[in-house]
């Protein structure tokens, strides 16, 4: 198995997207952004094109193996060796999801709304393991000082599970800063998920390194791939 985040450094795309920009939908050029796309595929030697989703905030997850174009979803699966599931994020947070013998892998897009309304719980019941028998990695995300939201945030999360006010400190005004790792993590155990790793980037704060939407609206995207890459081949996640 193979997991790899890609940073915003060494791609072709020019400002605000460069450089290495993997999204077609932000405004950047499209002949760039699939230069930047073949340059990924040559990089990690990928064994096929990442399976790309329209993301849409929402909960559905797809078969990878059996996608057709861009679908609407949030979350990609497989069972197959060779099948590239791929998010792509600028401060919402890709999850990676593992059977812990491999037979299995996920990947989801989580944004705040995503996130209260399921969107983790569904890629996690796509996978044919128990809970239990589930490793979860936390990509980069924006980081709890710098994501403040509505008290409307809060609500849908801590209305859903009371443990969720604890992800929660005041900010301004009427504001909260939340903490999308802690709230990720909250769900996942309640799923029945134990083994949850990650978390602690800032995609917000980190600007040579991450692209983030919040801090500039019109900016690239990130990817969070996982793939299959064979019986011999061991576990293995790098940040690009």
């Amino acid at each position: 198995m193979r997991a790899v985040v890609t940073t915003r450094a060494g791609g072709f795309s020019a400002p605000p997207f460069d450089s290495f920009n993997l999204a077609g939908h932000v405004g950047d050029d499209p002949g760039v952004v699939e230069r930047n796309r073949r340059l990924l595929r040559r990089a990690l030697n990928l064994p096929k094109d990442p399976v790309w989703l329209n993301q849409v905030h929402g909960t559905r997850v797809i078969d990878a193996a059996s996608a057709s174009g861009a679908e609407d979803a949030d979350a990609a699966w497989t069972d197959r060796e060779g099948v590239v599931c791929a998010v792509m994020t600028a401060d919402c947070l890709p999850v990676f999801f593992s059977a812990l013998d491999g037979s299995s892998i996920a990947v989801a897009h989580a944004g705040w709304r995503g996130l209260a309304a399921g969107v983790l719980e569904a890629a996690l019941a796509a996978i044919p393991a128990p809970p239990d028998q589930v490793i979860c990695w936390l990509g980069p995300a924006i980081g709890p000082e710098a994501f403040e939201v509505g008290p409307e945030v809060r609500n849908a999360f801590v209305e859903n599970n009371s443990d969720a006010a604890s992800a929660f400190s005041p900010g301004s005004a009427d504001k909260w800063l939340a903490d999308i790792y802690q709230l990720a993590a909250i769900r996942l155990r309640a799923a029945g998920v134990s083994a949850v790793h990650g978390g602690g980037f800032c995609t917000w704060s980190e600007p040579e390194r991450f692209f983030s939407y919040r801090r500039n609206a019109r900016t690239g995207r990130m990817a969070s791939l996982i793939w299959k890459a064979g019986k011999t081949s061991p576990p293995r996640g790098i940040l690009l």
